[in-house]
């Protein structure tokens, strides 16, 4: 549970503007909160005039003093992160650099696999090793947020939380102590690797920002001493990113090469490679077991649409590098779990150009009363969303809408809209998938709210957004109560 579910979203944007009032003497322009992902750090992009800045707010003490520790550390070493600004007394809220809003993966999407971003991947794997190496001496392990150490026993870790949270929701029957045993095996094949460096632990293109060219790293956090191979392999190796084998290899000899000038002793390529297939499998595993608890316990959209992805990726992975053969039960179960049977278990149908399944989402005014559905059938959904705060009651976004930014960043960040629509969107997921399946033609879903202008406007496009992203539907949407908005 996030938060602001506990801990009003006006408290914390108080704290935010406490510690800003400290190095800025003029009010911000504008604070947006920007999405959440896998962790409860709540942050915002702080405006005012052409320069801006990132707060973060988070309870985790704990957490926030260790980035604050390895942001200082590594800024003061030249590395590409963001500087510190301001950290206020408790440790629960600091601001930072804003170094942007595009990712390494954004740009990745957005330009495909040019040699421009191919430069840019060299460019970050550069960079990591810098950090890996140059920006680790003098660094304080004890800091570190978990285990300061990334041995056999946070190896062994990966391994079972991979088991628990993914393999055992699959309910495939296995031998589950030859198993343990043989992850206890494979725990002591790669702990012989040497953990001399800092270990990002979460080294992956979403956490690498391209500004002006440059690249910079976030969310670090979590980094402790490690082995070299585990940050690269999480790297190249991103489900997301998809990279071709031979941007891998390039990119996996690259940093090879860039490690041979930092460190004192030769690196054999050789032996390095077969650490680094190893800790492939073992990053591979993690992020699945991260996907399962994200998206099969906490229910979070977007891991949820990423296992398919995962398993893909475990498989064309094991194209390429076979278990040793005293692992027969893990063999055996990576081979099922990335047949196609499973893969098809976690991939949502599609629309395509013969599908007949058209989406018709409206929101209304309760004062004028529920939309008619005149399509063959009838039926569908019905939300009442008078239980969310209603922007409408606040003088500057009563002639507003759902449809402008300034209300969405209010519905967003002092309500409980995405709690509410994610509950939403597990129920109507439910009957969208059986109508593709069946062959159905049409399927309404209807908001309501008082005026039929605010909250109920932004569920449906919100909605509407989401059927896109995950079924490819053809979606109808249409403001009933329109004519009769606030202007």
């Amino acid at each position: 549970m996030h938060k602001e579910a506990f801990y009003p979203m006006e408290a914390i944007l108080k704290h935010i503007e406490n510690i800003y009032n400290t190095i800025h003497t003029q009010p911000w322009d504008r604070i947006q909160k920007i999405p959440q992902s896998g962790g409860d750090r709540i942050y915002f992009r702080i405006s005012q005039g052409n320069h801006s800045l990132i707060a973060t707010y988070n309870l985790n003490i704990k957490e926030n003093q260790t980035f604050i520790y390895f942001a200082n550390h590594f800024h003061a070493k030249g590395m590409p992160v963001p500087k510190i600004l301001a950290v206020n007394e408790d440790y629960t809220t600091y601001l930072q650099e804003d170094v942007g809003t595009v990712s390494l993966l954004d740009v990745l999407e957005q330009e495909g696999k040019t040699e421009a971003v191919f430069l840019l991947f060299q460019k970050s794997v550069t960079a990591l090793a810098k950090l890996q190496i140059e920006g680790a001496k003098g660094l304080d392990y004890n800091k570190c947020l978990t285990s300061k150490y990334f041995g056999k026993h946070s190896i062994l870790t990966d391994l079972l939380y991979y088991k628990y949270y993914f393999l055992d929701t699959l309910q495939y029957p296995y031998d589950k102590q030859a198993l343990i045993d043989e992850f206890e095996l494979l725990s002591d094949q790669l702990a012989v690797s040497h953990f001399d460096n800092f270990m990002f632990r979460d080294f992956q293109s979403r956490n690498i920002m391209v500004q002006n060219g440059e690249v910079f790293f976030i969310d670090f956090q979590g980094g402790m001493q490690g082995g070299l191979p585990y940050d690269v392999a999480s790297l190249l190796w991103q489900a997301k990113a998809a990279l071709s084998d031979e941007w891998k290899e390039k990119l996996l000899d690259h940093y090879i090469n860039e490690l041979q000038k930092l460190l004192p002793s030769t690196v054999e390529a050789t032996q390095f490679k077969k650490q680094y297939h190893g800790f492939v499998l073992l990053r591979l595993l993690q992020v699945l077991g991260a996907y399962g608890f994200r998206g099969l316990f906490e229910r979070k959209a977007h891991f949820l649409t990423s296992i398919p992805l995962g398993l893909q990726n475990l498989k064309n992975f094991l194209k390429v590098y076979a278990l040793d053969k005293d692992t027969p039960v893990f063999a055996s179960i990576l081979n099922w779990m990335v047949s196609e049977e499973v893969i098809a278990r976690f991939t949502p149908p599609t629309a395509n150009e013969s599908t007949p399944l058209v989406m018709t989402i409206n929101s209304f005014s309760y004062k004028k009363g529920i939309p008619a559905d005149t399509s063959e059938n009838g039926g569908g959904f019905v939300f009442d969303m008078r239980g969310i705060l209603n922007p409408g009651r606040v003088d500057e976004y009563k002639k507003q809408s759902g449809l402008d930014k300034p209300v969405q960043d209010f519905l967003e960040q002092r309500t409980k809209m995405n709690g509410f629509l994610n509950s939403v969107w597990d129920l109507i997921d439910i009957t969208v998938e059986d109508y593709l399946k069946r062959g159905f033609s049409s399927l309404q879903i209807n908001f309501g709210c008082t005026g039929g202008q605010h909250r109920s406007v932004f569920a449906a496009e919100q909605t509407a957004r989401h059927l896109r992203n995950k079924y490819k539907l053809k979606v109808v949407i249409e403001h009933t109560n329109k004519v009769n908005w606030v202007k």
